[in-house]
């Protein structure tokens, strides 16, 4: 018995091809949420009451009851940058009051918004230090 080799007819380069469009395709929604490009250059005090806190990858977030009651979506930090401000899973929990300051989502319809910095009891966490503004 005789073994048959099979082969796809593709060439290395459309492989190649095929493969860089497959990553920008995929990793491109990733690449420009993490950024800062889709938030507003001027900032803004969030205060309301933590509703769920969850610290899973890519980014930790507070869901925020506004005072107004809207809902917001509170990015933190990346986990490393989230931790090395002292905020962990374990630092505040759901119904705790919170001040968010941040930079809010340019689509003023999503309640969004990247926290540079967290105030809870007092306590700052800061996610951006070097992108507080301070007034």
């Amino acid at each position: 018995m005789t073994r048959r080799s099979f082969r796809l007819p593709i060439s290395r380069r459309s492989l190649i091809g095929l493969s860089l469009v497959t990553a920008v395709l995929v990793g491109g929604p990733v690449v420009a949420h993490h950024g800062w490009s889709w938030a507003e250059g001027e900032q803004m005090e969030l205060k309301g009451t933590i509703r769920s806190i969850s610290m899973a990858p890519p980014h930790p977030m507070l869901m925020v009851t506004a005072t107004d009651g809207k809902v917001w979506q509170v990015d933190l930090g990346n986990p490393n940058q989230t931790e090395r401000s002292g905020f962990t899973g374990t630092t505040a929990k759901p119904g705790d009051a919170v001040t968010a300051i941040g930079n809010r989502h340019l689509d003023k319809s999503k309640a969004h918004m990247k926290a540079v910095r967290i105030v809870l009891a007092g306590k700052n966490y800061d996610m951006y230090p070097e992108r507080i503004r301070t007034n």
